[in-house]
């Protein structure tokens, strides 16, 4: 059914606010393209008003930090048969944008930016060719969303088609108007689905039931931590946390530190935890691990924002290397994303390749952890 909120100011007898209305979708679009962390705090914009081929425009166009794209489209009064069909074909459009063409839409819509320079300034990461894939999600935005958009939109997603509607409600507040956002699905899915995917035909082909996981920015975490006490972490933001979702226990993981290589394969034993709730054992016990990682001073300052603190995944390791013996060859998968389920035979390859580097990949029983003196970090 339609999505609908309220929202209340709090006091001694809560106060509804009374729902009101921008003066146009296009006042949204504005603040979107002023500020797109109004959508994702983790997306930058690089098109607005686009042409395309296809002889349509696309509203707004960003990119991820992994390379894929984020294709905007406002709602307006379009019919949801409208808007999905014009979506979906501006989607085949992009799909093959070349990284030429990305760069030129950026410098266009900059008036002579570097796409390459304002991505590594804006994700601290360099923006390859092989990340430019084509790989992309759609998103509608909607002041109002009815409810065979949603349906079609769940529809769609649940066939692994990357779509997602996000709905604001605008709410008045005296002199003031306030602006709520609700996502249709978890993007986390959305965001799986993108990253499962490739754009070249013929070689998609059935997820193998092994997870790809990223162990990003060795400044912030540490793999020696990690091997240590069992476990996989992300955090800085929800689009690098929310993928670790996906894990359940017994899944098997293969850990990949980008610009090292593979080190390490396991099976997860808990679902996600926040920094705040998550503990891990030591030679003292068992004690939370804003208190022992070698990076928690770093957490702490985040550990109330839900949206930017740390969260960690347990792992039991079947089989694990040093970082500096970390496993690499040409044709390996790699993927900025933290947790997803990749569909390529690179992936399978890289997989088959891995299990002869690591061969206790499929053992039973847990590799023990090295014995070793905790150290809690500074207070």
């Amino acid at each position: 059914m339609p999505i609908r909120q309220a929202i209340w100011k709090v006091g001694e007898q809560p106060v509804p606010l009374t729902t009101s209305r921008l003066a146009s979708e296009q006042a949204l679009e504005k603040m979107i393209q002023r500020d797109v962390s109004i959508l994702s705090s983790n997306w930058m914009l690089i098109g607005c008003q686009q042409q395309t081929s296809h002889g349509g425009r696309i509203d707004l166009l960003a990119i991820a930090p992994d390379g894929s794209l984020v294709l905007i489209e406002l709602k307006r009064d379009r019919t949801p048969r409208d808007i999905v069909a014009q979506a979906l074909d501006y989607a085949a459009w992009v799909e093959g944008l070349t990284p030429e063409e990305l760069s030129q839409i950026y410098h266009r819509f900059t008036n002579g930016g570097n796409l390459r320079e304002a991505f590594e300034k804006r994700f601290g990461a360099e923006l390859d060719e092989e990340s430019m894939d084509g790989s992309h999600q759609i998103v509608i935005v909607a002041s109002e969303l009815d409810g065979p958009t949603e349906r079609i939109i769940g529809y769609l997603n649940e066939r692994h088609i990357p779509i997602n509607a996000v709905f604001f409600q605008v709410f008045q507040n005296g002199n003031e108007q306030i602006l709520s956002r609700a996502w249709l699905i978890d993007p986390a899915e959305t965001q799986a689905n993108v990253a499962g995917a490739t754009r070249t035909k013929g070689e998609k082909e059935l997820w193998n039931g092994e997870y790809y996981v990223s162990f990003g920015d060795l400044n912030y975490r540490s793999w020696d931590d990690a091997r240590r006490y069992g476990f996989i972490s992300a955090g800085g933001g929800s689009w690098y946390s929310q993928t670790l979702k996906q894990l359940s226990p017994n899944n098997r993981v293969w850990v990949n530190i980008p610009k090292h290589g593979y080190v390490g394969v396991g099976r997860v034993t808990e679902t996600v935890l926040p920094a705040q709730e998550f503990k891990v054992q030591t030679s003292a016990g068992e004690r939370p691990a804003l208190e022992v990682l070698k990076y928690a001073d770093q957490y702490k300052p985040l550990a109330d924002d839900p949206e930017k603190t740390e969260y960690f995944v347990r792992v039991a390791w079947l089989d694990t290397v040093l970082e500096s013996e970390a496993v690499n060859e040409v044709g390996f998968f790699g993927n900025q994303n933290t947790v997803c389920k990749p569909v390529t035979p690179k992936w399978r390859h890289t997989v088959e390749r891995l299990q002869q580097y690591f061969p206790k990949w499929d053992s039973q029983v847990p590799a023990q952890r090295e014995e070793v003196t905790d150290t809690p970090s500074p207070s």
